[in-house]
């Protein structure tokens, strides 16, 4: 049986991580990290704001013979709702019917959410449990993104145990098609009203 976790970030941070930490010379900030209070346990405010402009999310997930499986989810900014300060919850959308996330949960509930913001490189790794909600009408109707086309299968609910971000380092910074396309019509827009002043300037 594994020691009991001290730290929030002992969640990460097990006995073999911190041994290759040590011999790798990391283990001496990262322990400084632990005495200053580790990873944050509870959704911020901070963190619920990040969640709510997300339109993409990594859902991980293990068998219980512990077989990894990663899988990504979208939808329009606010797909991924936070319930209160320790749960998040989506509606997982009709796919192709594979069923592994939901099966790997039916035996094993330890769960991560990986979150990453390429336009302002950010991204937030989330532990913590998951279980799959079948039937529930109400639920679906709260977590159902309005207007959305998508069918809705079951729901994932999300207990989050703890969580941490990252730094920008090698992360390519990308941007959203409708952000480039908003930004590419203001500036066509400013090129019009620029000709249209010229012209007037050259008749005047």
């Amino acid at each position: 049986m594994p020691p009991a976790a001290v730290f929030s970030s002992d969640i990460a941070f097990t006995p073999a991580v911190k041994a290759v930490q040590l011999r790798k010379g990391s283990r001496q900030g990262y322990a400084h990290m632990e005495s200053g209070g580790a990873w944050e346990t509870r959704i911020t405010p901070e963190l619920k704001a990040f969640i709510d402009e997300q339109t993409s999310v990594f859902l991980a997930t293990a068998s219980a013979d512990g077989q990894p499986y990663v899988q990504h989810r979208g939808g329009p900014a606010g797909f991924l709702k936070t319930l209160d300060d320790s749960t998040l919850a989506f509606v997982d959308f009709t796919g192709n019917r594979q069923y592994i996330s939901v099966g790997n949960l039916t035996e094993n509930p330890k769960a991560h959410l990986f979150l990453i913001d390429y336009a302002h490189r950010r991204r937030v790794k989330i532990w913590g449990e998951a279980r799959v909600v079948e039937g529930d009408e109400a639920l679906t109707r709260q977590l159902m993104p309005q207007g959305y086309k998508a069918r809705p299968g079951q729901i994932i609910v999300f207990t989050v145990v703890a969580w941490d971000a990252n730094c920008p380092q090698h992360i390519p910074q990308r941007f959203e098609s409708t952000d480039v396309a908003a930004t590419l019509a203001a500036r066509d827009q400013r090129i019009a009203d620029l000709e249209e002043e010229v012209g007037r300037l050259r008749n005047g």
